[in-house]
């Protein structure tokens, strides 16, 4: 039981550490945190072992960090039909 709610806490930590709107590098430490966290917890309620939270620990980090990273909005621009640019969310 305590895996399932490790697991959901962790579901809900990261999908609302794609709501902020930092630098792409800001993004990637909060993901990275986020992920560790949610790792270490995971691997330690999954083997029991501290060598199962250091391991879900690294390996949550280093997803976290990328996909906090990747999901960072991009600033696109557009041109309207008198050549003035505007910003415009990307595709």
């Amino acid at each position: 039981m305590k895996f399932k709610a490790a697991l959901v806490v962790g579901a809900m930590a990261l999908a609302l550490g794609g709501c902020s709107e930092y630098s792409r590098s800001d993004r990637a430490v909060g993901g990275a945190l986020i992920g560790g966290g949610t790792g270490a917890l995971i691997g330690a309620a999954a083997t029991g072992t501290g060598t199962g939270a250091l391991v879900g620990g690294l390996v949550g980090a280093g997803a976290g960090a990328i996909i906090g990273a990747e999901t960072t909005p991009r600033a696109c621009w557009a041109r309207d039909r008198y050549g003035n640019r505007y910003q415009v969310q990307c595709p």
